[in-house]
């Protein structure tokens, strides 16, 4: 509950509408529950002029009474009216609690223009037959007729019931911490209440001794006032101790209330006499017991904090005070305690011993050290002003609180990023002085140093641009669409690239495996064609599983004999893994076998055997898929291990081998078993962007020709040899058919030749000249000739 009377001591609110106000607040992020006032339109301070009996009634009374406009007559039931007092009156249009309202009319054929209230007819009191029999309320002789009764009487109060939200800790659980808001809402600036006062020559030190040996207890400061005079407290504290929950006590112990709610730094007051000169704050022991100023027994824990006189405890910390030091009627010397503890501490001892204090949930959510040591001024300046005491000099202080600043340095740009809105440098400056953000700003960039007050507010760029973002007006956003950075999202590269090759190699027919990374030895030095050491386990489960395998073909192997075992006659199966050497370094394989038919269709009679071209085919399948036309070849190696030497040959990469392929050895398996692997790694770390090109517009002509070539010769070599005299407007070769023994030691090796140019069409004449120049250069080179 806040008090608006109360928070006009600290922000000028001349003029405002409150309710109107509580909306404003609420749209600035500050809910604003509900609006509770005494306020009643049509109500003033009357004078009673004149007074007789009504002529039609024993109890009636007809009154001629100056409302401060015109001298208007109701007829009144009570007692106590009489000429010459001074009373509330309800005219004519007034609403009065119960929806009564109040209208002009006759009474026992008496006219009646309003009505003369009590108290409790207008809800400020409660009515008993005490206050009935008291009768209208008497105002005193200073009340200005045509005034507002409730002003003079101190009522006209407006609460505000907040909704506040855990997030907000104690920046506004407090009258001067809403007073912020409030003045953020109506760009206005915060005047903090008065805290000068007089100290005497007596020093506290003198007096008093603190230590602190725990470290839940970073902060606390002491001062002495003696000479208290305990009494009544002022009318305006009471009044605003009410509108806030609390019940006046006495001045000494409403003071120490009333600063906590204005300052929420909650602070305990020690009869001086009662403790001792000396304090020590520890931790509780087990078992330790206190009495507490509820007059129950508490039994304490070590994870409690106390406040002691040395010995024994005289306050449970930041939860509620003892019994043996409670400020009495005969206390002349206080002395104040003003501190910060360990909020999680504090939370868990008032939940655990069902002590939730006022104080308790205030050190709970945290405290600011700069109020701390304010609130203990405020409360010498109000015990010096209200209690006629006397301030001693000097200050008791353990500080151990971290005092860094909360900065956040960011541009215009990083705002408008998260709230997606256009605000300008200006308006950024205009909010960062609504808030009393202190600020500095240079060439577009802004060093902001965050209050101590805001413990809500941590230094990072979204809490500044939410502060900013509710109080420039959320209605004032357009409704745009987020700008935001958008990144496609998309698999990891190792992860990609065996997706994509998985992918192609399930698309071509073959069939994934899983296999074990542990391998028997013998299996281990199968096809060991890159001299990879492996290692051997220290301590293996068994010694078919005793090697962490460097080449996935062995594995296949053992899937290929188990399938075919089970009569699985043809056997096309891949496997993507990691394999791993003696130093640790893992390299992701492909690995391939394939057996039997590839394509088979009794009803056509088609039939597709797996041979070399054809599992080369799909290796060449895959690296195109990949982006690497062009960028491969096949190198004939006859002495790759546990592969057939006629039938074997490396994969390069960029002139770099990065697998193998070829026909399984005979004395290994019998059968046409064809196998593949490649590294990926590679694959990765070479990969370059693929480039798309416009389908051509203009027609290609296709050219044959065949080679009679000695039977070393290889594909590849004549391919290369094709291709370089070709030029730009060979666009493709091809062999489509090789025909041995045609002569002794001759084959003859069939292409067939495209020709295009993307820029226009071509002629006869054209592709005759760079085709006669290929057949010229192939004989030439190649000694060859040209067959038929």
């Amino acid at each position: 509950m806040i008090s608006m009377n109360w928070v006009k001591d600290y922000v000028d609110l001349e003029g405002e509408d409150l309710k109107e106000l509580a909306v404003k607040v609420t749209k600035g992020g500050l809910n604003v529950e509900g609006v509770i006032t005494n306020h009643i339109d049509h109500l003033v301070i009357g004078e009673v002029v004149e007074c007789y009996p009504h002529p039609d009634s024993d109890h009636l009374n007809v009154c001629k009474v100056n409302d401060g406009t015109e001298v208007r007559q109701i007829v009144c039931g009570a007692s106590n009216v009489r000429a010459g007092i001074k009373v509330i009156v309800a005219l004519p249009g007034a609403v009065l609690p119960g929806d009564f309202e109040i209208k002009a009319g006759k009474i026992r054929g008496v006219e009646s223009n309003g009505m003369i209230c009590a108290k409790f007819e207008l809800g400020l009191e409660e009515k008993t037959e005490e206050t009935y029999a008291a009768g209208i309320t008497e105002l005193g002789s200073d009340a200005i007729v045509g005034n507002d009764p409730l002003e003079y009487l101190g009522l006209d109060d407006t609460i505000y019931d907040l909704d506040n939200h855990k997030r907000r800790n104690n920046d506004v659980y407090y009258h001067i911490g809403f007073a912020y808001e409030v003045a953020t809402v109506l760009n206005k600036k915060v005047k903090l209440p008065e805290a000068d006062y007089k100290e005497i020559k007596d020093d506290i030190n003198d007096h008093f001794k603190l230590e602190v040996k725990t470290d839940k207890c970073p902060y606390y400061m002491a001062k002495m006032v003696k000479n208290v005079k305990v009494g009544e407290s002022p009318d305006f504290i009471k009044k605003r101790l009410k509108s806030a929950g609390m019940r006046s006590i006495n001045n000494v112990v409403d003071i120490s209330n009333y600063v906590m709610l204005e300052y929420c730094q909650p602070m305990h007051f020690f009869d001086y006499d009662s403790l001792g000169d000396h304090i020590l704050v520890r931790d509780a022991k087990d078992g330790e017991e206190i009495i507490t100023l509820d007059g129950k027994n508490r039994v304490l824990k070590s994870s409690d904090i106390v406040i002691t006189d040395g010995n024994k405890p005289v306050c449970i910390a930041g939860v509620m005070g003892g019994e043996n030091t409670e400020v009495e009627d005969t206390t002349t010397t206080i002395l104040i305690e003003s501190a910060i503890f360990d909020s999680v501490s504090i939370r868990n001892t008032a939940n655990r011993l069902d002590l939730r204090s006022e104080a308790s949930i205030r050190y709970g959510k945290g405290l600011n050290y700069e109020y701390t040591k304010k609130a203990i001024d405020r409360a010498c300046y109000l015990l010096e002003k209200y209690a006629g005491g006397e301030v001693l000099s000097g200050t008791v202080l353990h500080d151990k609180v971290d005092k860094s600043l909360k900065e956040v340095d960011f541009i215009a740009e990083d705002i408008n990023k998260l709230l997606g809105i256009e605000i300008s440098d200006d308006d950024v400056k205009t909010e960062l002085e609504r808030l009393d953000f202190e600020y500095t700003y240079n060439n577009g960039k802004f060093h902001v140093i965050i209050p101590r007050r805001r413990l809500d507010v941590e230094p990072n760029i979204n809490d500044i641009a939410e502060e900013i973002g509710r109080f420039y007006g959320y209605e004032n956003l357009v409704s745009t669409i987020p700008r935001v950075q958008v990144r496609r999202g998309c698999y990891a590269p190792d992860v990609k690239i065996r997706k994509d090759i998985s992918k192609r190699l399930r698309a071509l027919g073959l069939n994934e495996v899983k296999t074990y990374t542990l391998t028997s030895p013998e299996m281990a030095n199968m096809f060991k064609y890159d001299d990879m050491e492996c290692i051997t386990l220290p301590n293996p489960m068994s010694v078919d599983k005793s090697i962490i395998r460097t080449s996935i073909l062995p594995s296949l192997l053992n899937t290929y004999n188990y399938n075919k075992a089970r009569k699985v006659n043809d056997i096309m199966i891949y496997e993507l893994a990691k394999t791993y050497n003696k130093d640790y370094e893992e390299t992701m394989k492909c690995a391939l076998l394939m057996n039997g038919n590839y394509i088979l269709n009794s009803w056509s009679n088609t039939t597709i055997k797996v041979d070399f071209y054809l599992i080369k085919g799909i290796i060449e399948n895959i690296l195109n898929y990949l982006g690497f036309k062009n960028r491969y070849e096949f190198v004939v190696d006859k002495d790759i291990k546990d592969l057939h030497p006629g039938i074997s040959a490396r994969i390069l990469l960029d002139r770099k081998p990065i697998g193998i392929i070829g026909k399984v050895h005979p004395s290994i398996e019998k059968g046409d078993i064809y196998v593949a692997e490649f590294a990926v790694n590679p694959l990765m770390s070479t990969v370059k962007p693929i480039k798309f090109k416009e389908a051509n517009k203009y027609p290609e002509m296709v050219k044959d020709v065949a080679f009679i070539v000695d039977n070393e010769v290889t594909n590849s070599e004549l391919e290369t040899a094709i291709k370089k005299s070709g030029g730009r407007l060979l666009s493709d070769v091809e062999i489509f058919d090789i025909y041995r023994d045609i002569e002794d030691g001759k084959k003859s090796m069939a292409y067939k030749l495209t020709f295009k140019d993307e820029n226009k069409t071509l002629s006869d004449e054209e592709v005759m000249q760079v085709f006669n120049k290929i057949i010229d250069d192939v004989v030439s080179k190649m000694n060859a000739k040209l067959r038929g």
